[in-house]
């Protein structure tokens, strides 16, 4: 039987969180800030950790999930005054890389692909098809651009200059947002904000990340070599837990395999 001695100090705990995939609403992707609130709020509170670790794999998707995430991770950092570190795989671009540079210190693999600092809107028309084909697109509206770009109608140039300035507004936030955590790191790079990604350790000199690296040895290296480690697994919606909606699954898997396929993988 082993006798407790008091004030003796613990070894450290790393808690670590994942988020692996495309980001966007519950159910509909695999990362929301509904699906992560539970894990991030335990992975902050339990059992005072020394730190939380992000485990970054993501292509982007909603920028407004992607800004509540990484606001409650700053939020929970600091309340709990626990620093937080993010670490990438294969890809953190546009909203991946928006959580992030949440993080106090971000820390890439060699073959990391990061940044995609931008916004993209993307669709497809179909209203020639439907001429061939004899069908008529009736659409009433009450206000002038309900109906804005209508995949069905003739894309308008007053629809494109307004998706446009939506697009702009959109980018100014996620460049705000990086500046102001990143701050004096980032290099005076004219392709920083343009959508671009950087590899590794070219990510490392522009700023994108502090250094190349990997969770484990890093968080050793940080915190001792008998730092302990313990997961906080990410909530999935109860739809997709039981096996309930087999077709949005399925449509999901395939948005998101098409949003990694933008950076080849």
């Amino acid at each position: 039987m082993k006798r407790w001695i008091p004030f003796v100090k613990s070894s450290p705990t790393v808690n670590i969180v994942r988020l692996q995939g495309a980001i966007g609403m519950a159910g509909r992707a695999s990362i929301s800030d509904r699906s992560l609130a539970q894990s991030l709020e335990r992975a902050f509170k339990r059992g005072k950790p020394a730190a939380v670790a992000l485990e970054i794999n993501s292509p982007g998707g909603s920028p407004v999930q992607s800004s509540l995430i990484g606001a409650r991770i700053r939020r929970l950092s600091e309340e709990n005054k626990v620093p937080v570190y993010a670490f990438t795989e294969d890809v953190a671009a546009s909203g991946g890389y928006w959580i992030a540079s949440a993080a106090d210190e971000i820390w890439a693999d060699p073959s990391s692909i990061l940044g995609s600092i931008g916004v993209i809107s993307s669709g497809f028309g179909a209203h020639v098809l439907l001429q061939r084909q004899g069908i008529e697109r009736r659409v009433h509206t009450a206000g002038r651009s309900k109906a804005m770009l209508d995949p069905f109608r003739p894309e308008k140039e007053e629809d494109v200059a307004r998706l446009n300035r939506l697009l702009g507004q959109l980018h100014d936030t996620f460049i705000g947002h990086v500046r102001d955590r990143r701050g004096d790191k980032l290099a005076d790079d004219p392709e920083l904000f343009t959508g671009e990604v950087w590899i590794g350790q070219s990510a490392v000199e522009v700023g994108l990340a502090d250094g190349v690296g990997h969770l484990v040895p890093k968080m050793k290296e940080r915190f001792g070599k008998k730092v302990s480690f313990r997961r906080f697994d990410q909530r999935k919606p109860l739809l997709s837990r039981v096996g309930a909606s087999v077709a949005q699954d399925a449509l999901s898997q395939i948005e998101e395999r098409a949003d990694f396929a933008r950076f080849g993988l």
